[in-house]
Protein backbone atom coordinates (compact mmCIF):
# COMPACT_ATOMS: atom_id res chain seq x y z
CA UNK A 1 0.00 0.00 0.00
CA UNK A 2 2.64 2.66 0.91
CA UNK A 3 4.88 3.97 -1.49
CA UNK A 4 8.66 3.78 -1.22
CA UNK A 5 11.06 6.39 0.36
CA UNK A 6 12.40 6.77 -3.08
CA UNK A 7 8.99 7.32 -4.60
CA UNK A 8 7.90 9.77 -1.99
CA UNK A 9 10.88 11.96 -2.64
CA UNK A 10 10.81 11.43 -6.20
CA UNK A 11 7.29 12.81 -6.17
CA UNK A 12 8.02 15.71 -3.89
CA UNK A 13 10.69 16.80 -6.10
CA UNK A 14 8.78 16.36 -9.43
CA UNK A 15 5.75 18.51 -7.62
CA UNK A 16 7.58 22.06 -7.39
CA UNK A 17 10.44 22.79 -5.30
CA UNK A 18 9.09 26.15 -5.80
CA UNK A 19 6.31 26.15 -3.37
CA UNK A 20 8.98 24.94 -0.80
CA UNK A 21 11.25 27.59 -1.66
CA UNK A 22 8.24 30.29 -0.98
CA UNK A 23 9.10 32.27 -4.35
CA UNK A 24 11.33 31.91 -7.89
CA UNK A 25 14.57 30.88 -7.94
CA UNK A 26 17.15 33.51 -7.28
CA UNK A 27 14.69 35.62 -6.67
CA UNK A 28 16.75 38.12 -4.32
CA UNK A 29 18.69 39.27 -7.10
CA UNK A 30 15.55 40.66 -9.20
CA UNK A 31 13.48 43.94 -7.96
CA UNK A 32 10.74 43.20 -6.35
CA UNK A 33 6.94 43.00 -8.23
CA UNK A 34 4.93 45.91 -6.77
CA UNK A 35 1.52 44.50 -6.12
CA UNK A 36 -1.42 45.91 -3.81
CA UNK A 37 -4.80 44.46 -3.25
CA UNK A 38 -8.11 45.62 -3.67
CA UNK A 39 -10.63 44.41 -1.29
CA UNK A 40 -10.55 42.61 2.14
CA UNK A 41 -13.90 40.81 2.26
CA UNK A 42 -13.31 37.32 0.39
CA UNK A 43 -13.12 34.54 2.17
CA UNK A 44 -9.51 34.15 0.78
CA UNK A 45 -8.25 37.64 1.65
CA UNK A 46 -5.47 36.92 4.09
CA UNK A 47 -3.56 35.16 1.30
CA UNK A 48 -1.58 38.54 1.34
CA UNK A 49 0.57 37.53 4.31
CA UNK A 50 2.09 34.95 1.37
CA UNK A 51 2.87 37.98 -0.92
CA UNK A 52 4.40 39.83 2.25
CA UNK A 53 6.67 37.10 2.82
CA UNK A 54 7.67 36.28 -0.26
CA UNK A 55 10.88 37.23 -1.77
CA UNK A 56 9.24 37.98 -4.95
CA UNK A 57 6.96 41.04 -4.12
CA UNK A 58 6.38 44.13 -2.73
CA UNK A 59 3.18 45.15 -1.35
CA UNK A 60 1.98 48.85 -1.43
CA UNK A 61 -1.42 49.31 -0.33
CA UNK A 62 -4.21 47.87 0.25
CA UNK A 63 -8.06 49.32 -1.13
CA UNK A 64 -11.28 48.62 1.16
CA UNK A 65 -13.94 51.26 0.23
CA UNK A 66 -16.54 49.84 3.09
CA UNK A 67 -16.15 51.86 6.31
CA UNK A 68 -17.37 48.94 8.58
CA UNK A 69 -14.88 46.01 6.45
CA UNK A 70 -11.86 48.12 6.61
CA UNK A 71 -12.30 48.47 10.62
CA UNK A 72 -12.17 44.63 11.06
CA UNK A 73 -9.63 44.67 8.45
CA UNK A 74 -7.47 47.36 10.47
CA UNK A 75 -7.10 44.86 13.27
CA UNK A 76 -5.62 41.88 11.45
CA UNK A 77 -2.20 40.79 11.48
CA UNK A 78 -2.08 40.64 7.57
CA UNK A 79 -2.47 44.62 7.05
CA UNK A 80 -0.58 45.43 10.15
CA UNK A 81 1.54 49.01 8.70
CA UNK A 82 0.45 48.78 5.11
CA UNK A 83 -0.77 52.18 3.51
CA UNK A 84 -4.55 52.47 3.30
CA UNK A 85 -5.52 53.55 -0.62
CA UNK A 86 -8.59 54.19 -3.04
CA UNK A 87 -8.85 52.48 -5.97
CA UNK A 88 -7.56 55.28 -7.76
CA UNK A 89 -4.56 55.79 -5.78
CA UNK A 90 -3.75 52.16 -5.52
CA UNK A 91 -3.84 51.55 -9.26
CA UNK A 92 -1.92 54.79 -10.47
CA UNK A 93 0.84 53.81 -7.96
CA UNK A 94 4.20 54.39 -10.00
CA UNK A 95 5.77 50.49 -10.63
CA UNK A 96 2.60 48.57 -9.94
CA UNK A 97 2.43 45.91 -12.26
CA UNK A 98 -0.28 43.60 -10.20
CA UNK A 99 -3.41 43.71 -8.17
CA UNK A 100 -5.24 40.77 -5.69
CA UNK A 101 -8.51 41.22 -6.30
CA UNK A 102 -10.18 39.90 -2.73
CA UNK A 103 -13.87 41.65 -2.60
CA UNK A 104 -17.00 40.21 -1.69
CA UNK A 105 -17.53 37.97 -4.92
CA UNK A 106 -20.33 40.41 -6.29
CA UNK A 107 -17.81 42.85 -6.82
CA UNK A 108 -14.79 41.10 -7.80
CA UNK A 109 -15.39 41.69 -11.68
CA UNK A 110 -15.96 45.21 -11.76
CA UNK A 111 -12.97 45.67 -9.45
CA UNK A 112 -10.66 43.02 -12.00
CA UNK A 113 -11.78 45.31 -15.01
CA UNK A 114 -10.65 48.83 -14.04
CA UNK A 115 -7.21 46.68 -13.01
CA UNK A 116 -6.98 45.16 -16.61
CA UNK A 117 -8.30 48.61 -17.73
CA UNK A 118 -5.19 50.33 -16.22
CA UNK A 119 -2.38 47.99 -17.41
CA UNK A 120 -2.34 45.25 -14.60
CA UNK A 121 -2.11 41.22 -13.87
CA UNK A 122 -4.43 40.63 -11.54
CA UNK A 123 -4.69 37.84 -9.12
CA UNK A 124 -8.84 37.06 -9.09
CA UNK A 125 -10.69 35.17 -6.27
CA UNK A 126 -12.94 32.75 -7.27
CA UNK A 127 -15.57 32.48 -8.51
CA UNK A 128 -15.16 34.80 -11.37
CA UNK A 129 -18.91 36.96 -10.79
CA UNK A 130 -22.24 36.06 -12.01
CA UNK A 131 -22.18 37.50 -15.19
CA UNK A 132 -20.40 35.35 -18.01
CA UNK A 133 -20.27 38.62 -20.46
CA UNK A 134 -18.60 40.92 -18.11
CA UNK A 135 -15.73 38.15 -17.26
CA UNK A 136 -15.33 37.06 -21.07
CA UNK A 137 -15.11 40.43 -21.71
CA UNK A 138 -12.32 40.85 -19.20
CA UNK A 139 -10.38 38.04 -20.16
CA UNK A 140 -10.74 39.40 -24.01
CA UNK A 141 -8.85 42.63 -23.18
CA UNK A 142 -6.49 41.00 -20.84
CA UNK A 143 -5.36 38.45 -23.66
CA UNK A 144 -5.43 41.63 -26.25
CA UNK A 145 -2.84 43.83 -23.89
CA UNK A 146 -0.88 40.46 -22.43
CA UNK A 147 -2.10 40.82 -18.82
CA UNK A 148 -2.47 37.56 -16.70
CA UNK A 149 -5.55 37.01 -15.25
CA UNK A 150 -4.85 33.99 -12.25
CA UNK A 151 -7.76 32.56 -11.06
CA UNK A 152 -7.60 31.60 -7.45
CA UNK A 153 -9.17 28.22 -7.51
CA UNK A 154 -7.39 26.81 -4.19
CA UNK A 155 -6.23 23.41 -5.47
CA UNK A 156 -4.53 24.03 -9.12
CA UNK A 157 -0.72 24.16 -7.29
CA UNK A 158 -1.50 21.33 -4.63
CA UNK A 159 1.02 19.12 -4.43
CA UNK A 160 -1.34 16.03 -5.32
CA UNK A 161 -2.19 17.88 -8.08
CA UNK A 162 0.86 18.89 -9.69
CA UNK A 163 1.52 15.08 -9.13
CA UNK A 164 -2.22 14.18 -10.65
CA UNK A 165 -1.61 16.50 -14.09
CA UNK A 166 2.07 14.43 -14.66
CA UNK A 167 0.22 11.51 -14.71
CA UNK A 168 -2.39 12.94 -17.20
CA UNK A 169 0.67 14.71 -18.95
CA UNK A 170 2.18 11.74 -19.64
CA UNK A 171 -0.59 9.38 -20.30
CA UNK A 172 -0.54 6.99 -17.84
CA UNK A 173 -3.99 6.24 -16.77
CA UNK A 174 -4.88 5.72 -20.42
CA UNK A 175 -8.21 6.54 -22.06
CA UNK A 176 -10.32 8.63 -19.10
CA UNK A 177 -13.19 7.56 -18.86
CA UNK A 178 -15.15 8.54 -15.59
CA UNK A 179 -13.95 11.89 -12.64
CA UNK A 180 -16.09 11.75 -9.57
CA UNK A 181 -15.69 14.15 -6.91
CA UNK A 182 -16.88 15.88 -4.29
CA UNK A 183 -16.09 19.28 -2.25
CA UNK A 184 -18.93 20.01 0.59
CA UNK A 185 -18.98 21.41 4.37
CA UNK A 186 -21.38 22.42 7.04
CA UNK A 187 -21.96 26.40 6.03
CA UNK A 188 -23.06 28.57 9.45
CA UNK A 189 -26.47 30.52 9.54
CA UNK A 190 -24.83 34.19 8.83
CA UNK A 191 -22.20 32.56 5.90
CA UNK A 192 -25.80 31.01 4.67
CA UNK A 193 -27.51 34.46 4.29
CA UNK A 194 -24.60 35.65 1.98
CA UNK A 195 -24.48 32.79 -0.36
CA UNK A 196 -28.17 32.52 -1.09
CA UNK A 197 -28.02 36.19 -2.63
CA UNK A 198 -26.78 34.30 -5.59
CA UNK A 199 -28.88 31.46 -7.75
CA UNK A 200 -25.69 29.50 -7.77
CA UNK A 201 -25.74 28.35 -4.11
CA UNK A 202 -22.99 25.79 -2.48
CA UNK A 203 -22.11 24.68 -6.36
CA UNK A 204 -20.76 27.93 -7.13
CA UNK A 205 -19.32 28.99 -3.90
CA UNK A 206 -17.75 26.00 -3.31
CA UNK A 207 -17.97 23.63 -6.09
CA UNK A 208 -16.12 25.97 -8.61
CA UNK A 209 -12.45 24.84 -6.76
CA UNK A 210 -12.89 21.22 -8.30
CA UNK A 211 -14.79 22.10 -11.22
CA UNK A 212 -11.62 23.62 -12.61
CA UNK A 213 -10.13 20.49 -11.54
CA UNK A 214 -12.41 18.73 -13.69
CA UNK A 215 -12.38 21.17 -17.04
CA UNK A 216 -8.44 20.56 -16.70
CA UNK A 217 -8.63 17.10 -16.77
CA UNK A 218 -11.22 16.42 -19.38
CA UNK A 219 -12.42 19.61 -21.01
CA UNK A 220 -14.93 21.65 -21.45
CA UNK A 221 -18.42 18.87 -21.66
CA UNK A 222 -20.51 18.47 -24.25
CA UNK A 223 -23.91 19.19 -21.73
CA UNK A 224 -24.43 19.36 -18.15
CA UNK A 225 -26.98 18.10 -16.06
CA UNK A 226 -27.81 20.04 -12.96
CA UNK A 227 -29.50 18.81 -9.89
CA UNK A 228 -30.00 21.63 -7.30
CA UNK A 229 -31.89 21.33 -3.79
CA UNK A 230 -32.61 22.93 -0.65
CA UNK A 231 -32.16 19.92 2.02
CA UNK A 232 -31.59 22.18 4.84
CA UNK A 233 -34.78 22.72 7.34
CA UNK A 234 -33.39 26.25 7.72
CA UNK A 235 -35.89 29.09 5.66
CA UNK A 236 -33.22 30.45 3.90
CA UNK A 237 -33.06 29.74 -0.15
CA UNK A 238 -29.51 28.72 -0.48
CA UNK A 239 -29.45 25.67 -2.65
CA UNK A 240 -27.57 23.52 -0.12
CA UNK A 241 -27.35 20.13 -1.52
CA UNK A 242 -26.28 19.97 -5.22
CA UNK A 243 -25.23 17.54 -8.08
CA UNK A 244 -23.98 17.98 -11.67
CA UNK A 245 -23.02 15.71 -13.92
CA UNK A 246 -21.17 16.56 -17.36
CA UNK A 247 -21.01 14.24 -20.70
CA UNK A 248 -18.07 13.93 -22.67
CA UNK A 249 -18.40 11.35 -25.65
CA UNK A 250 -16.50 9.03 -24.12
CA UNK A 251 -16.24 9.69 -20.53
CA UNK A 252 -18.38 11.38 -17.49
CA UNK A 253 -17.91 13.25 -14.74
CA UNK A 254 -20.11 13.79 -11.46
CA UNK A 255 -19.67 16.90 -8.99
CA UNK A 256 -21.18 17.00 -5.44
CA UNK A 257 -21.25 20.10 -3.63
CA UNK A 258 -23.10 20.23 -0.75
CA UNK A 259 -23.46 22.92 2.48
CA UNK A 260 -24.87 20.60 5.31
CA UNK A 261 -22.47 17.65 5.32
CA UNK A 262 -20.79 17.36 8.97
CA UNK A 263 -17.08 17.21 8.58
CA UNK A 264 -17.26 17.69 4.85
CA UNK A 265 -13.80 18.41 4.94
CA UNK A 266 -12.30 14.94 5.31
CA UNK A 267 -14.76 13.78 2.75
CA UNK A 268 -13.53 16.03 0.06
CA UNK A 269 -11.92 14.44 -2.66
CA UNK A 270 -10.88 14.12 -6.68
CA UNK A 271 -10.77 10.74 -8.93
CA UNK A 272 -9.68 10.24 -12.02
CA UNK A 273 -10.01 6.80 -13.54
CA UNK A 274 -9.10 5.70 -17.13
CA UNK A 275 -7.91 2.27 -18.83
CA UNK A 276 -4.65 1.80 -17.17
CA UNK A 277 -5.33 3.21 -13.66
CA UNK A 278 -6.78 5.26 -11.29
CA UNK A 279 -5.67 8.79 -9.49
CA UNK A 280 -7.39 9.27 -5.95
CA UNK A 281 -6.77 12.26 -4.19
CA UNK A 282 -8.21 12.53 -0.63
CA UNK A 283 -8.59 14.66 1.21
CA UNK A 284 -8.12 17.26 -1.21
CA UNK A 285 -7.23 20.15 1.73
CA UNK A 286 -4.16 18.22 3.24
CA UNK A 287 -3.51 15.53 0.25
CA UNK A 288 -3.38 11.72 0.41
CA UNK A 289 -2.86 10.20 -3.15
CA UNK A 290 -4.10 6.68 -4.21
CA UNK A 291 -2.59 5.48 -7.43
CA UNK A 292 -3.17 2.15 -9.12
CA UNK A 293 -1.57 1.46 -12.50
CA UNK A 294 -1.58 -1.83 -14.59
CA UNK A 295 1.81 -1.31 -15.63
CA UNK A 296 5.10 0.48 -14.50
CA UNK A 297 5.25 4.16 -15.12
CA UNK A 298 8.61 5.55 -14.82
CA UNK A 299 9.47 5.94 -11.21
CA UNK A 300 5.78 4.62 -10.27
CA UNK A 301 5.39 0.84 -10.06
CA UNK A 302 2.59 -1.11 -10.95
CA UNK A 303 -0.23 -1.88 -8.48
CA UNK A 304 -1.64 0.23 -5.46
CA UNK A 305 0.52 2.74 -3.41
CA UNK A 306 0.17 5.36 -1.24
CA UNK A 307 1.54 9.04 -0.80
CA UNK A 308 0.72 10.77 2.17
CA UNK A 309 1.64 14.49 1.50
CA UNK A 310 -0.67 15.88 4.16
CA UNK A 311 -1.06 19.99 4.82
CA UNK A 312 1.14 22.04 2.54
CA UNK A 313 1.36 26.13 2.29
CA UNK A 314 -1.33 27.43 0.43
CA UNK A 315 -0.93 30.29 -2.09
CA UNK A 316 2.92 30.29 -1.95
CA UNK A 317 2.92 28.13 -5.40
CA UNK A 318 0.06 30.69 -6.72
CA UNK A 319 2.23 33.56 -5.85
CA UNK A 320 5.63 32.17 -7.11
CA UNK A 321 4.31 31.20 -10.25
CA UNK A 322 2.75 34.53 -11.15
CA UNK A 323 5.94 35.96 -10.46
CA UNK A 324 7.52 33.70 -12.84
CA UNK A 325 4.83 34.61 -15.46
CA UNK A 326 4.63 38.64 -15.00
CA UNK A 327 9.03 38.34 -15.05
CA UNK A 328 8.29 36.06 -18.75
CA UNK A 329 10.32 33.33 -17.37
CA UNK A 330 7.33 30.91 -18.23
CA UNK A 331 3.54 31.04 -19.70
CA UNK A 332 0.30 30.40 -18.01
CA UNK A 333 -0.20 26.97 -17.56
CA UNK A 334 -4.12 27.80 -17.43
CA UNK A 335 -5.57 29.89 -20.77
CA UNK A 336 -8.22 32.09 -20.97
CA UNK A 337 -10.03 29.57 -23.04
CA UNK A 338 -9.93 27.07 -20.13
CA UNK A 339 -10.81 29.84 -17.42
CA UNK A 340 -14.02 30.89 -19.50
CA UNK A 341 -14.79 27.26 -20.00
CA UNK A 342 -14.39 26.97 -16.42
CA UNK A 343 -17.21 29.69 -15.43
CA UNK A 344 -19.42 28.77 -18.28
CA UNK A 345 -19.22 24.51 -17.12
CA UNK A 346 -19.65 26.33 -13.36
CA UNK A 347 -23.01 28.79 -14.36
CA UNK A 348 -24.31 25.32 -16.22
CA UNK A 349 -23.53 23.27 -13.14
CA UNK A 350 -25.53 25.52 -10.82
CA UNK A 351 -28.59 25.39 -13.29
CA UNK A 352 -27.94 28.85 -14.48
CA UNK A 353 -28.76 30.12 -18.13
CA UNK A 354 -25.72 30.44 -19.77
CA UNK A 355 -25.02 33.93 -22.25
Amino acid sequence: MKTSRRTFFATTAAVGLTQLNGGSTFAQTKPKIKIGQIGTGHAHASKLSVYRASDDYEVVGVVESDDKQRARAEKAAVYKDLPWMTREQLLNTPGLQAVLIETQVADLLENAGHAIAAGKHVHLDKPAGASLPQYREILKQAEATKLLVQMGYMFRYSPAVLLMRKFLKEGWLGDLFEVHTVMSKVVGAGERDNLAQFPGGIMFELGCHVIDLVVSTLGKPDRVQAFARHSSTRADKLADNMLAVFEYPKATASVKSSAIEVDGGSRRHFVVCGTQGSFHIQPLDAPNVTYTLDRDQGEYKKGRHEIKFGNYPRYVGDAADMAKIIRGEKECDYSYAHDLAVQETLLRACDQKVD
